[in-house]
């Protein structure tokens, strides 16, 4: 019986093991597809969706697949479920699906995903995998939409723009300028943008985990005069 426990799964995948800020898996999407907070949400959503039946299917199936051949099945599985995705894309968002172009069958060659195949469903059992797909998934997709609206806020000054090719057209209505008269900023939403606004995150998140680290030390030093 295994001793993982669906919270350490959530805090895992949402936070602690994040695969965008601690992991640095899945780089190539990530950077490419987040100059809009739109693209990385449609390729985020994509991609947990992906995760969420990839990860439930190989742990069914984890006893029934001989070792030497299980990563090839894996990827055959991912590249099943991959395909899934694309078509429903194409046939419902063809628009965005156009945006993101080769980036939504290229999820098969996602680290993220045939790593939490490897590491995580082929060990636990359904419930637990399919969490884990959920929390890596949500995970992946916040970092995908926060660098998306970094970037897009600083290059042209505006959010949500083309938020009607994911949502339908009353979403054009979510396009926000936040900085009137701007002149766009352009190496933000180029690919030198997408490394400098990733190194803050990740600069950010690893600050905020060096301080939460150092409260319990600071209240058992504080409490230890007033004891004596």
């Amino acid at each position: 019986m295994s001793d993982t426990t669906y919270r350490q799964v959530l805090a895992d995948g949402l936070w602690r093991n994040n695969t965008g800020l601690v992991q640095l898996l899945g780089l190539c999407p990530l950077l490419a597809t987040s100059n809009s907070i739109i693209n990385a949400l449609g390729l985020g959503l994509a991609t947990t969706a992906v995760l969420i039946a990839s990860n439930g299917t190989i742990s069914a199936i984890r006893h029934i697949v001989p070792k030497e051949i299980r990563l090839p099945v894996f990827v055959l599985v991912i590249a099943a479920f991959v395909t899934v995705v694309d078509l429903l894309m194409h046939a419902y968002l063809y628009d965005l699906w156009k945006v993101l172009g080769i980036f939504v069958p290229l999820i098969v060659t996602n680290c993220v995903i045939i790593g939490r195949a490897e590491a995580f469903a082929s060990r636990q059992n359904v419930p637990l995998s399919i969490t884990d797909g959920l929390a890596m998934g949500l995970g992946f997709t916040s970092v995908l939409v926060v660098l998306g609206g970094m970037r897009e806020l600083v290059g042209t000054g505006a959010l949500f723009a083309n938020a009607d090719l994911m949502l339908g057209d009353w979403a054009g209505s979510l396009y926000t300028v936040v900085f009137q008269d701007y002149r766009n900023f352009l190496i933000a939403i180029l690919p030198p943008g997408a490394f400098f606004g990733l190194g803050l995150l990740v600069a950010g998140k690893n600050m905020i985990d060096a301080r939460a680290q150092k409260k319990p030390v600071k209240t058992a030093a504080s409490a230890t005069p007033a004891e004596a």
